[in-house]
């Protein structure tokens, strides 16, 4: 059997990269987090005192980022110049950072080169903002997720609450992932936006197993 690659596509907190690891679990196959390689990135320029808003530094810093995405024990790893960054990525500055450095070119074309690597090798279900556009675009199944603004900022306070690192008022992320949603649709390089044959899914409403099944049957219909 070929490799197979799937695509899902979306605005931030519209449940892509949950939706996606409860896919690969069933179908077996590699879920690879695109959104944690620009989140790494924003992460060394944070930490190397370069302006994530800085093109030409950003530019030159990933030339020689060493970034790995491993699996230990089924679960996925960031590892950032030799070191575990997994959980270091998800804090608010850093999430504020990835929307900024994901304009950028350079980094976008270095980490492109490295996704399309992973999925030449194996059969992958990768999430992000241009994965069916511009990464894999002749995935065998595209779909756009995306789900209200109330909606998603709920889901995404709930989360970081259970996880005890929610440090905002449920306004100040709307107001975050509203900026996010801005800055990624108008961007120059690979903006946000539905490729023309991807399933648009509206989520709005659903339950996590509404739409992990609606999902589901859209694949199994496709492959």
């Amino acid at each position: 059997m070929k490799n197979i690659q799937i695509a899902i596509d979306g605005p931030s907190g519209a449940g892509k990269s949950t939706m996606a690891k409860m896919i690969a679990k069933e179908l077996g196959i590699l879920y690879l987090d695109t959104g944690a390689m620009y989140r790494a990135v924003a992460l060394k320029a944070i930490r190397s005192g370069i302006d994530t808003k800085d093109s030409s530094a950003l530019a030159e810093m990933v030339k020689g980022i060493d970034l790995q995405i491993v699996y230990e024990d089924g679960i996925q790893k960031v590892i950032l110049d030799g070191t575990d960054v997994t959980e270091d990525i998800r804090t608010p500055a850093v999430t504020v950072g990835s929307s900024d450095v994901a304009v950028n070119s350079a980094v976008r074309e270095k980490m492109v080169e490295l996704q399309r690597e992973i999925a030449e090798k194996s059969s992958v279900i990768m999430d992000g903002r241009d994965i069916g556009t511009h990464v894999l675009p002749n995935a065998d199944v595209k779909i756009f997720l995306t789900a209200s603004i109330e909606d998603r900022t709920k889901r995404r306070y709930e989360e970081l609450k259970e996880k005890g690192t929610l440090k905002q008022t449920f306004e100040e992320l709307k107001k975050e992932m509203e900026y996010r949603d801005k800055n990624d649709s108008s961007r120059t390089h690979s903006p946000l936006k539905k490729a023309d044959d991807a399933i648009l899914l509206d989520t709005t409403g659903f339950s996590v197993e509404e739409s992990a099944k609606t999902i589901l049957d859209i694949i199994k219909s496709r492959l």
